[in-house]
């Protein structure tokens, strides 16, 4: 029997709390470009893994680090005077049953893919340079890891994972906005770059959207140009806005530009990494794409983790599942958090705890809904090796 609470949430639901705040760090943030170089170094290395000796061996890539360059950007096109930095560090297993593997150079090869393939605007080589260095893991979390002929992995540490759902208007707005805004409103702006944060403000009823959003130099040809590039994103997220809320939106695009001054968010490469602003692993979002300080977050870096056994990844990914999957199957749930704790050495699908606390609908009691969200969390701690197939296929995003 696994050790599964159920009870009610001892405050109010987010969306009844006087005031909300949501912030998301878009894909070209500094500490977002890390996650996600580290979570394409992390895929890679599992399946060279699995392609050489048939199973993922120990590593962790979620150190990465970021060193920002400096820039020159000018309307129609400046130019990168120090490129950007990027350390991949980490501990991997290099050798194994005398069979050395390629990870340092799987490593590289996996960021430059992904910065190629996310940033256009950045030369891969010229206007950034990647570096690696991956230690060899410690012998304790290799035989805990390596652990011949297991079903399921043993936790490597004594940590928790947190998950809420359902999502607020405000959290929707800000996660839906930088994702189209990144998708297909980048895609047909050029001059629209990757650095993009989005804080999002309820006080009441009255959202407040704030968005920085860095302007590429190459297209844009005057200020006038770059009004309109900003003026557009407003409108655009404004638009994008009321697609989830009847509550009155306020959107407000590059507060900081003093345009008298000539002040204003352009950018050559469409980073602010290009000008001061260094990243790290972890610093941004939560593994469910948000920071939420009206919630419980867990302060681990998941992008990068090994998605075997490493419970800073795996309780973080699937405590959000489980919370989506509870709200989506049972009636009667107004607001839900749960929080997965391992302790180390123990079969990672059987949590210390996994406690599930949830605001119910006026007339619904916890316990009419209680055998419900226990079953759905049961079966899907029983199936909790799902989140790492799925990690490593991609299929799940870490920040």
């Amino acid at each position: 029997m696994r050790n599964i609470q159920v009870s009610e949430l001892d405050r109010a639901a987010v969306e009844d709390q006087d005031v909300e705040i949501v912030e998301r760090k878009g894909l070209g943030h500094p500490d977002s470009i890390c996650d996600g170089i580290a979570e394409s170094v992390s895929r890679a290395l599992s399946r060279l893994y699995l392609d050489r000796v048939g199973k993922v061996l120990h590593y962790n890539t979620d150190e990465t680090q970021l060193v920002a360059g400096s820039a020159s950007p000018a309307f129609g096109g400046g130019e990168v005077l120090e490129p950007i930095y990027v350390l991949i560090v980490g501990r991997a297993t290099k050798k194994y049953e005398g069979q050395t593997l390629p990870v340092e150079r799987t490593a590289i090869e996996a960021a430059r893919a992904y910065l190629r393939r996310k940033f256009p605007e950045l030369d891969v080589g010229g206007d950034v340079i990647l570096d690696v260095k991956l230690g060899e893991g410690s012998g304790d979390l290799q035989q805990v890891f390596g652990e011949e002929g297991a079903q399921v992995p043993e936790a490597n540490d004594t940590s928790f994972g947190v998950g809420h759902a359902p999502r607020t208007e405000t959290e929707r707005i800000v996660l839906e906005a930088e994702h189209a805004l990144n998708g297909r409103y980048g895609d047909d702006h050029p001059e629209l770059g990757q650095d993009i944060k989005l804080m999002g403000k309820r006080e009441g009823d009255e959202i407040d959207i704030t968005v920085a959003a860095a302007m590429v130099d190459a297209h844009v040809e005057d200020m006038d140009d770059y009004v309109a590039a900003v003026d557009a994103v407003e409108a655009y997220v404004t638009d994008l806005a009321e697609e989830y809320t009847d509550r009155e939106v306020h959107v407000q695009v590059n507060t900081a530009d003093d345009l008298a001054e000539g002040a204003i968010y352009l950018t050559t490469t469409g980073t602010s990494a290009e000008q001061g602003d260094d990243g790290s692993v972890g610093r941004g979002n939560r593994a469910n794409g948000l920071i939420t300080p009206n919630r419980p977050m867990s302060m681990e870096a998941t992008s990068g983790k090994n998605p075997v056994n490493h419970i800073g990844k795996i309780y973080n990914l699937l405590s959000t599942d489980i919370a989506e999957a509870v709200v989506a199957e049972v009636d009667g749930i107004r607001d839900l958090q749960v929080r997965l704790l391992s302790q180390i050495g123990r079969p990672i699908d059987q949590p210390h705890v996994a406690d599930a606390q949830v605001v119910t609908e006026d007339g619904v009691a916890v316990s009419d809904v209680e055998p419900e969200v226990r079953a759905i969390v049961d079966e899907r701690l029983a199936n909790v090796t799902d989140v790492t197939r799925r990690v490593i296929d991609g299929d799940l995003s870490t920040f």
